[in-house]
């Protein structure tokens, strides 16, 4: 349990205490007990035990996560396999309750409701998590010889970069490259060489030799043996790539879906085709014309048995298009499976078996000692020769336990690794091997929930960085570090995960090889669960917590209603269109059936948008829609979801914004294609204790409309920062009206926006009036007004600005129609003014200490010199 929630569920906690102080004389509770056929009515007594029951819940839940870390370690004794599921079961119910108890206090702080709702259900439940289960299951599993603290680092020791480049230098494949190379046609001397085709045929554009049937070349080996980096270097080697006209890299990983590859072949080609149509035909014809008369290399990595389906049909299918390209047209193949080979192979297989002896002992101490391979204790020297068997040429397998080994140089580290129990696991030839295993199992407890996680994920899934940070955090598995915002602590952790080898960089995102993807599957293969086909659907675990549907021709919509009864689901990833009407019902049933949910990430929603059952989703944190809809309104109901953090829909055109948007005050990014707003975190320190504050802006980002929406006024928006409108061509005037009630309260500064906000106005070409907009009733807690670009402005009501009292910068430029008398700020201290019409004619602020006019006829300036004493900077 995180620090932030330690501290959130206490307040909690305490406020019980004063409950009967706070409901209205007289009220009634009911409690129901253990049998649930009687009721009675609740008294203080009950609230305070439910106080303590809390308390020691909360109290037992950090040894409960470190018992889960111990017991990782004995995971080859069947007993504790069976037990450990159970047990993350337990815990994670336990820290969805107390998420519960803080949504309420969150609620009562939002709403000034009455705060007897929480207690009603809580109490069985408190118990029956503290007593029943954690203690029976976790009694047990203490009694099989645990151990009683888990190997750890206080630090990752990074081994010294040399100018050796590992990743980026294939090693020892000297002869299996020349020898492939060879395989694909290409000559020695770059010369386009002889034909080969056996039965050619004349293209009708250029004369050369074509073909109907493209050869097929499969490259066959053990997970992580170096296959897709050897297909990688002779791609990327000068005479090949001179040798293809096209050279298409597909990874098709276990999902053979013919649609997903087409399209992908298309994108690789960078071509101007419409690639958004789900037409197969449409998409065969504009890849065929694409290829058609060239000479192709077309590599698909990393295929399954997946592309055996349909009796071999779907491989046949997704080759169709390539008929008539070049003779010495090649596909290239790799998988770990010779059944794969062998269906789809017109030539030998190239076997590709671990590095030889000499050459692995020189990697692995590379991935090891880095530079240092000097001196080092002659003991090391032995218990990494017994070691060296185990990973089978893998170096994969070396790169991974290398980095590990390499954390300490104590030969009573490596002598446990080397003795480790994992080792002993049964397995086959592409099973996970036990070094993947032993990596993971040293991994700080943190890491590995977060490792795990993306097992969630399918294969080959290209990761970035920050995103999956945000939903690390949205799914509570960072641990808050003093003095640094919970994103660089995720950041960080992903870093560390990197230099360990569980990610590796690929064109400017991330991926996880399979073989690592294996392991995060086999390690939560209880919580997390991918689906790819209607089959699927039954072979869910019961108590699943993350599922990830992938777009397949064999799953309908309405099977997503089978995900309903997997209660206990907190990440849904649903890469399926939900544009239907039966759309509409899965996203309703979701709604009022899955109260657990933190993480929603939907390809599309109904044309009805968000229901207003939303609210239901009271822990959701984290909510993504990738396409459009043409619903133009959120709920009122989405203002209920007090712990989200993260809304992301980029393409969808919001038109309002909840009048209670301002309830949302966890809320860090909303995105849509009109609004953007973002907290910027900050660290603070206030009476000895420090946290992390927030920091809010908004942005109007190609809104259609002539002016805000209705339902947009700043003080639904306590928090706000900033507030930019940027592109906005429609845009006639910027007016708000804020509640009279509260300009005319004694506290109206800062009753409506943040002193510090600031205002942008950014390329709106229609805009001709600031008048409405610039209103001292909320304008004194601007600090700073940013404007440029706009070429219609013409009226600024600059003689009003001695009212806005926190005005201290103001930028104006390229608006040369601005029509204005004199300039009167008094708490003006930098104002910079560039082809601002006469703007800076007559300038009254005497506060200034910065000022510039640019492109001003000098003549035309009266500058009230004199009454600028504490100018420090003048440029003309």
């Amino acid at each position: 349990m995180s620090l932030s929630k330690t501290i959130e569920v206490i307040n909690v906690i305490n406020e019980f205490g004063n409950l009967f102080q706070l409901v209205i004389s007289g009220v009634s509770y009911m409690r129901s007990r253990w049998n649930g056929s009687q009721d009675k009515e609740l008294k203080q007594d009950d609230v305070l035990q439910l106080q303590s029951d809390l308390q020691c819940l909360l109290n037992t839940l950090p040894e409960m996560y470190n018992l889960i870390d111990r017991a990782e370690w004995k995971i080859h004794e069947p007993f504790v396999a069976q037990q450990l599921p159970k047990l993350k079961d337990a815990v994670s119910d336990a820290d969805g309750l107390l998420d519960e108890f803080i949504w309420y206090k969150q609620k009562w702080t939002a709403r000034r409701m009455q705060r007897n709702h929480v207690i009603r259900g809580s109490f069985n439940k408190v118990i029956d998590i503290q007593n029943k289960r954690l203690k029976n299951i976790s009694s047990p599993l203490e009694k099989v010889g645990l151990h009683q603290t888990t190997p750890r680092f206080d630090k990752l020791v990074r081994p010294e970069t040399t100018s050796f480049p590992i990743e980026a230098k294939i090693f020892g494949r000297d002869k299996e490259i020349k020898e492939l190379i060879k395989l694909l046609g290409v000559p020695a001397n770059n010369s386009k060489g002889p034909s080969r085709c056996k039965k050619p045929k004349i293209g009708a554009d250029n004369n050369e030799t074509t073909i109907t049937s493209v050869p097929v070349l499969p490259i066959v080996g053990m997970g992580g043996v170096g296959k897709t980096t050897l297909a990688q270097n002779v791609c990327n080697r000068p005479k090949v790539k001179s040798h293809f006209d096209l050279i298409i890299w597909i990874c098709v990983s276990d999902d053979f879906d013919v649609k997903r590859l087409t399209k992908e072949a298309l994108q690789s080609l960078s071509s101007n085709k419409v690639t958004t149509t789900d037409n197969l035909d449409s998409l065969q014809r504009a890849l065929s014309d694409l290829v058609n008369g060239k000479r192709l290399l077309l590599i698909l990595d990393d295929m399954w048995d997946d592309a055996l389906k349909e009796i071999g049909q779907r491989w046949k299918r997704f080759i169709a298009p390539f008929t008539n390209v070049l003779c010495e047209s090649m596909i290239l193949v790799t998988t770990r499976l010779q059944k794969v080979a062998d269906l789809v192979r017109t030539t030998d297989s190239f076997p590709l078996d671990g590095l030889k002896d000499d050459v692995f002992l020189n990697f692995f101490e590379q991935c090891v000692f880095g530079s240092e391979r000097s001196n080092y204790d002659p003991e090391l020297n032995r218990i990494g020769m017994e070691i060296l068997p185990k990973l089978r040429g893998s170096p994969l397998a070396a790169k991974t336990l290398g980095r590990l080994l390499g954390m300490s140089f104590d030969p009573a580290h490596w002598d446990r690794i080397l003795k480790s129990q994992l080792w002993e696991l049964s397995q086959e030839e592409t099973d996970i091997l036990p070094a993947f295993r032993l990596s993971y199992m040293y991994l700080p407890f943190h890491l590995k929930r977060c490792f795990s996680f993306c097992a969630v994920y399918p294969k080959d899934h290209e990761f970035e960085r920050e995103d999956l940070a945000e939903i690390w955090v949205a799914e509570g598995l960072v641990e808050p570090q003093p003095n640094v915002p919970l994103q660089h602590t995720c950041c960080r952790y992903f870093d560390e995960l990197e230099h360990l080898s569980f990610f590796q960089k690929l064109r400017g995102k991330y991926v996880m090889h399979d073989l690592i993807h294996d392991m995060a599957q086999l390690v939560s293969k209880d919580e997390y669960f991918i689906i790819k086909d209607r089959e699927d659907f039954q072979k869910i675990p019961e108590n699943v917590r993350h599922v990830s549907e992938l777009k397949s021709s064999g799953v309908k919509c309405s099977d997503l209603l089978n995900l309903c009864k997997h209660k206990k689901l907190r990440t849904l990833l649903c890469n399926m269109s939900l544009k239907s009407k039966d759309g509409n019902t899965v996203m309703e049933k979701w709604s009022t059936e899955l109260l657990c949910l933190r993480v929603i990430v939907c390809a599309s929603i109904s044309r009805w948008g968000l229901p207003g059952s939303i609210s239901n989703m009271k822990h959701l944190r984290y909510l993504k829609i990738l396409d459009t809809c043409l619903c133009r309104t959120l709920p009122a109901a989405f203002c209920c979801l007090y712990d989200l953090q993260i809304f992301y829909a980029k393409k969808w055109e919001i038109g309002n914004i909840p009048s209670g948007f301002g309830t949302l005050t966890n809320l860090q990014k909303f995105e849509s294609s009109t609004y953007q707003f973002h907290h910027e975190h900050s660290v603070y320190t206030r009476g000895g204790a420090t946290g992390e504050g927030q920091k809010r802006q908004f942005q109007f980002n190609r809104y259609n409309g002539e002016s805000p929406p209705d339902g947009f006024n700043p003080e639904n928006l306590p928090n706000i920062t900033s507030l930019l409108f940027r592109g906005l061509d429609h845009f006639q005037r910027v007016s708000f009206f804020v509640n009279s009630n509260r300009i005319h309260s004694d506290d109206s500064i800062g009753s409506t926006l943040s002193p510090q906000i600031e205002v942008g106005i950014v390329c709106c070409q229609n805009l001709s009036s600031l008048k409405q907009f610039l209103q001292p009733a909320y304008v004194p807690v601007i600090r700073k007004i940013s404007i440029s670009n706009c070429l219609s402005l013409e009226s600024v009501p600059a003689d009003r600005f001695g009212d806005f009292s926190f005005l201290e910068v103001l930028k104006v430029r390229n608006c040369p129609n601005i029509s204005s008398g004199r300039l009167f700020a008094p708490s003006l201290k930098e104002l910079y003014l560039e082809r601002s019409g006469n703007l800076g004619d007559n300038i009254e602020c005497r506060s200034l200490t910065i000022l510039e006019l640019l492109f001003y006829p000098l003549a035309s300036i009266e500058l009230q010199m004199w009454n600028l004493p504490l100018l420090q900077k003048l440029k003309i």
